[in-house]
């Protein structure tokens, strides 16, 4: 017997911290939740929440990380929804980290003002693992840095194998303690873990999918009407000569020139990766609530022991490290030219080594616009 359009309504409580849940960079969308034979169920939805700063790819401000703690305590405390869709607006980027412009203008050289965006940051990274519905995370775009740790916080990532993965940390003054020291050695291995954080080597969607980093990935490259994989990486064979894997490696010569040209011939369209979000959550909505709930929490505890033994400690750090390494990493990112945002790593090193101070004109001999002086 089919469920009738309409059911009585309570009143309810309301749970929510605040009357007002809405904060800029962030948009919340209540979508009719489907049946796997694509009709809608009346009264149920999914909840999406996007990233809304496409112009600096999705980095979130304070506002915006507001804005997600509160959305997902919204989802959880909302009996109509079945899934979370955490995603962001566009096609260049689910996410990129924290906003660099905000780091370098505001939290450099603040330790105590970054601490309390680090109490926000740990929130919102914990709000993703207490919710008590599914959270699908919709990789449209690259997530990098702490776009990829509060990606990696949900449990399910779906991604256009366009979007581009990896940590930035030690590459820009900062350390990936905000999930990825704490998730990856979970989903990927130590070794595996140890080569991403501390390298910085960003990584194609197709490895992240082998690497069990995602849950499916689907192509969005559409050349003369048709699908076509991302042309600029391996996809038709797993090993190489020496039996190494070389699937979802960078293409190499003549072969990633011609890929080159294939991206410039086609668009972006990304309605498999929706179709893929919605099959996802339909099938999520013919389980039992509460069992499919106590099934996650169990299922996250592994990052949940990690992150909850890590996550303070973490915090004290990265706020002392905004009068050194943060500060001059973040003002090289953010004022240097989109070529050259990395200060002169070997500099530093060579008068750390020979015993300067940061304390003086070390933080300005090392940025970018020292080397064109």
């Amino acid at each position: 017997m089919n469920a009738p359009e309409t059911l009585p309504q309570h009143d309810f409580k309301s749970h929510e911290l605040v009357d007002d849940i809405s904060r800029p960079g962030v948009k919340i969308e209540k979508r009719p939740a489907k049946k796997p034979d694509g009709t809608a169920a009346p009264g149920l939805y999914n909840l999406w929440i996007w990233l809304d700063n496409p112009s600096q790819f999705n980095s979130y401000t304070t506002d915006m990380v507001k804005g997600v703690i509160l959305a997902m305590r919204a989802a959880s405390n909302d009996r109509s929804v079945n899934c979370v869709v955490f995603t962001g607006v566009g096609d260049k980027a689910f996410c990129t980290g924290g906003n660099t412009k905000e780091y370098a203008e505001y939290y450099a050289g603040q330790p105590q003002e970054y601490r309390q965006y680090m109490r926000l940051f740990n929130d919102m990274v914990s709000a993703i693992l207490a919710c008590d519905k599914p959270v699908i995370c919709r990789v449209n775009g690259m997530r990098i840095g702490g776009g990829q740790e509060i990606g990696m916080a949900c449990d399910f990532s779906v991604a256009q194998d366009l979007a581009r993965f990896g940590q930035a940390g030690p590459k820009h003054g900062s350390a990936p303690i905000g999930g990825a020291t704490d998730f990856l050695p979970v989903i990927v291995g130590a070794e595996r873990a140890m080569a991403a954080c501390v390298l910085c080597e960003p990584f194609s969607a197709h490895k992240a999918y082998q690497m069990g980093v995602l849950t499916d990935v689907v192509p969005a490259l559409k050349v003369d009407g048709r699908f076509v994989p991302n042309p600029t990486v391996e996809t038709q064979r797993m090993t190489d000569e020496f039996g190494r894997f070389c699937y979802g490696e960078p293409k190499t010569g003549s072969a990633l020139e011609e890929g080159k040209a294939l991206m410039k011939r086609g668009s972006v369209d990304l309605s498999l990766l929706d179709a893929k979000v919605e099959e996802l959550c339909a099938k999520m909505l013919l389980t039992f609530p509460d069992c499919t709930t106590k099934t996650l929490e169990e299922l996250r505890k592994p990052k949940l022991d990690a992150w909850n033994r890590n996550k303070e400690n973490s915090r004290a750090w990265l706020a002392l490290n905004m009068m050194t390494e943060a500060r001059s990493g973040f003002t090289a990112f953010n004022s240097g030219s989109k070529e050259d945002r990395e200060i002169d790593f070997v500099l530093l090193r060579q008068k750390l080594a020979a015993g300067q101070s940061w304390v003086g004109p070390l933080h300005d001999e090392i940025q970018p616009r020292a080397r064109k002086g």
